[in-house]
């Protein structure tokens, strides 16, 4: 597991561009051209095993990357749900020293106490707040909370320069202002839940967010992890089809790295 990593920190990444690896459910490793490498949402335990309501939420995707092998100028959480913030994934990252900060909204500065992450080491974040991290400029963008547990959900933009704008919504249940707030930023390339398990965007309400916000790609997620929450991604690929974007739908592959560019 510990090949993702070195493959990751050895890979050259162009001027004008992103370099992006799915690590499953709603993982991402971002990598910028000055090296800057910034996670979100790791998800790398079987920790939502077994489910307290019954469900079969017994990991499907192996894990790409060991928790303590993962290195990161910055490790984002979008919200406090487990597969998102999981502390079974951040115990070891903070013991490990190799991730040098970690941010995240309101309700994940519990489950960074919880993971015993020391308090000089995490930022607080929320949407439409800027944060710069060499190359990088990292913008909170605007979720709508699935359930009243967390109130604090965000997604992220990504941009180093002036090249593409990478949005990472994180989970999101489907409101107007959703897309709003993705017009404010214009992003080149979305990636977006589409499960629509548990009021988070299903593949036609993402597909509609797409064509509102109008970016040249769109790369599902949050369909892949779990039997009980899962979702094929096919179904998204359709309803971009019907909406007439089509040629917009770009499927991740696990630990396999993507370029993101502008158009």
């Amino acid at each position: 597991m510990s090949e993702l990593m070195t493959e990751i920190r050895d890979s050259r990444v162009e001027v004008g561009s992103l370099a992006l690896w799915f690590l499953g459910q709603n993982g991402w490793m971002v990598k910028s051209p000055e090296g800057v490498v910034v996670a979100v949402d790791p998800y790398l335990s079987n920790s939502c095993h077994p489910s307290r309501r019954g469900l079969d939420l017994d990991r499907l995707v192996p894990v790409q990357l060991a928790p303590e092998a993962l290195e990161a100028d910055l490790l984002i959480c979008t919200h406090s749900h487990k597969d998102h913030a999981d502390p079974e994934t951040l115990c070891p990252c903070a013991r490990s020293g190799k991730v040098k900060r970690f941010m995240g909204p309101g309700d994940t500065q519990a489950v960074f106490d919880l993971a015993e992450i020391a308090e000089s080491d995490r930022l607080l974040s929320w949407p439409n707040q800027v944060t710069e991290l060499g190359d990088l400029t990292l913008t909170g963008t605007f979720a709508l909370p699935t359930d009243a547990g967390d109130l604090t959900h965000m997604g992220v933009m990504v941009q180093a320069g002036t090249g593409p704008k990478l949005w990472i919504t994180g989970d999101t249940a489907w409101c107007d202002l959703l897309a709003e707030a993705g017009l404010k930023h214009l992003p080149d390339v979305v990636c977006l839940p589409i499960n629509g398990g548990y009021a988070n965007l299903s593949h036609w309400e993402a597909a509609e967010l797409v064509r509102r916000v109008d970016p040249a790609q769109a790369i599902p997620c949050h369909w892949d992890m779990f039997a009980d929450n899962s979702c094929d991604p096919r179904m998204f690929q359709a309803s971009l089809t019907v909406k007439g974007m089509g040629e917009k739908y770009r499927m991740p592959q696990h630990g396999v790295r993507m370029v993101i560019e502008k158009g």
